[in-house]
C-alpha cells in the first residue's frame, strides 16, 4: 500500500516529467508508439544528445524504460496503466476546455458536454439573480 510520502513522491516525478515541453512531446511521441533515440529527435527535431539527456530523465523517475535491442534502444511507457493514466489526462485536460469539445463521443459526466452556449447562459442567468 503506497503511502502519503510515496504518492507524493508519485506526484512529483510525473510532474517533473511532464513539466518540460520538450520531455512532454517525447511522451506523447512513445504514447503513440515505442521510439529510438534517432528517430525521436528526427521525428521532433531535436538533437540526439538533448532526446537522450531527457530520456534519462524520464527514465530516473520511472516512466520509461529502455529496452536494449541490438546496437540499439528502444524506449516505451514503463507500464500500460501508466500509458492509460497518461492518455486519460491529457482527454480530462482536453475535455476541461471549453474551447475544446469532448474527446469521448459516448461522455456520460454531467455538464461536461454541454456546449458553450449553454454554460454561458448558465452564467448569465446567476449573474442576474
Amino acid at each position: 500500500m503506497l503511502t502519503i510520502a510515496s504518492r507524493v513522491d508519485v506526484m512529483n516525478r510525473l510532474g517533473r516529467a511532464m513539466a518540460d515541453p520538450t520531455r512532454s512531446r517525447i511522451l506523447l511521441s512513445l504514447l503513440s508508439e515505442p521510439g529510438y533515440p534517432a528517430q525521436l529527435a528526427r521525428t521532433l527535431d531535436l538533437s540526439r544528445t538533448n532526446v537522450s539527456n531527457h530520456l534519462a530523465c524520464l527514465r530516473g523517475c520511472g516512466i520509461v524504460v529502455a529496452e536494449p535491442e541490438g546496437r540499439q534502444t528502444r524506449y516505451e511507457i514503463a507500464d500500460p496503466h501508466l500509458a492509460s493514466a497518461l492518455t486519460a489526462l491529457v482527454d480530462v485536460t482536453l475535455a476541461v476546455d471549453e474551447h475544446q469539445p469532448c474527446v469521448d463521443p459516448v461522455c456520460a459526466v454531467p455538464g461536461c458536454c454541454d456546449s458553450v452556449d449553454d454554460k454561458l447562459d448558465a452564467s448569465h442567468s446567476e449573474g442576474s439573480r
